[in-house]
C-alpha cells in the first residue's frame, strides 16, 4: 500500500492508516512518503508509523507533488501488487483481500479500482459507481477510475515508467497512456473505499493547472485515436471551468452531490 502525504491532517491521516492496519488481509506493507511536509506535522508521522511494524516512513526535505512521491513509492515498493490511498480516504476492512483475490483471478486485467462512497464530516453523503470495464468514451468526462482506490500489478507501473511530472490529472494522464498501451482495468463493483469528498473541494483552479489539464486531455486522447467533436469539447472544457463563475460551479457540484445521494440513498436509510 502507497500513501504519499503533504502536510496532514491529522484526524483524517491516523483513521487512513488505521483502517490499512485493520485490514482482513495481513500480508501487506504500507510505505507512507512525507512529500516535504513541515516540521509540526512529524510528530503525526512518527505516530502513524508506530501504529504498526508494517508501516515504512520515507521523508523527503522538498514538497514535489503528488507524482514525484508516488514515483519514490514505488521505487521502494517490492510487492507484486501496489495499492493506493489518499491520506484522507478511508478502505473497507476487506478492501485489500478482494482486489488482491481479484487480481489473482483475472489476468486479463492489470488494475482492479472500486465504487466509492463519499464521505464529508458529517459522515457518508452519497457514492460514485463507476463504469464496470471502462472502454476509451469512459474517458471524455474524467478519469473512469478513482485513483486512490485503485490496486495495480507491480509490473504495469515499472514497465510504463511510472507517473509522468504534471501540475494536476498525473491519474488521467497515466490512465489515458496505459489504455493507449492495450492495458486495461476493472472496477469491482462494491464500495471498499471512501472518499472525502465536501464542497470545500471546489475551488477554482488556477489557469496554468487549467492549461496542463487541456495538454494532458489532447495527448491522451491523440494516443487513444479520439477526434470526435464531443473529443475536442472535453479537451477544451477546463478552461470553461477556470472562467466559470463560482457561484455557478457550486451550483453544478451540488446538483450532482444531490443526484449521487438519491443513487445511493433512495431507499430512504438515514445516517
Amino acid at each position: 500500500m502507497l500513501l504519499c502525504v503533504y502536510n496532514p491532517v491529522r484526524s483524517y491521516f491516523l483513521q487512513a492508516v488505521r483502517s490499512i492496519v485493520n485490514q482482513t488481509m495481513q500480508e501487506w506493507e504500507l510505505i507512507i512518503v512525507d512529500d516535504g511536509s513541515s516540521e509540526e506535522h512529524r510528530d503525526v508521522f512518527r505516530e502513524a508509523a508506530a501504529l504498526d511494524s508494517r508501516i515504512r516512513l520515507i521523508h523527503k526535505d522538498e514538497n514535489r507533488g503528488l507524482a514525484a512521491a508516488m514515483n519514490e513509492a514505488v521505487s521502494h515498493a517490492g510487492a507484486r501488487y501496489l495499492a493506493r490511498m489518499d491520506a484522507d480516504d478511508v478502505s473497507e476492512p476487506d478492501r485489500l483481500k478482494v482486489q488482491y483475490d481479484f487480481l489473482e483471478n483475472h489476468p486479463e486485467y492489470q488494475w482492479a479500482g472500486s465504487n466509492t462512497d463519499l464521505i464529508d464530516d458529517n459522515g457518508r453523503w452519497g457514492t460514485r459507481k463507476l463504469p464496470e470495464i471502462p472502454d476509451t468514451s469512459d474517458f471524455l468526462k474524467y478519469s473512469p477510475y478513482i485513483h486512490p482506490s485503485v490496486m495495480f500489478r507491480a509490473e504495469v507501473l515499472h514497465e510504463c515508467g511510472g507517473y509522468h511530472i504534471t501540475r494536476r490529472g498525473e491519474d488521467y494522464e497515466l490512465f489515458m497512456r496505459l489504455h493507449a498501451q492495450g492495458m486495461r482495468g476493472y472496477n469491482i463493483q462494491e464500495v471498499l473505499f471512501s472518499y472525502r469528498e465536501s464542497m470545500g473541494t471546489y475551488r477554482h483552479r488556477d489557469f496554468r493547472s487549467c492549461v496542463e489539464e487541456v495538454r494532458i486531455r489532447r495527448e491522451g486522447f491523440r494516443r487513444l485515436g479520439m477526434h470526435s467533436p464531443l473529443a475536442v469539447f472535453s479537451i477544451i472544457k477546463p478552461l470553461f471551468v477556470a472562467f466559470m463563475p463560482y457561484f455557478l460551479l457550486v451550483r453544478i457540484k451540488k446538483k450532482a452531490r444531490k443526484e449521487m445521494y438519491v443513487e445511493r440513498y433512495s431507499d430512504s436509510q438515514t445516517f
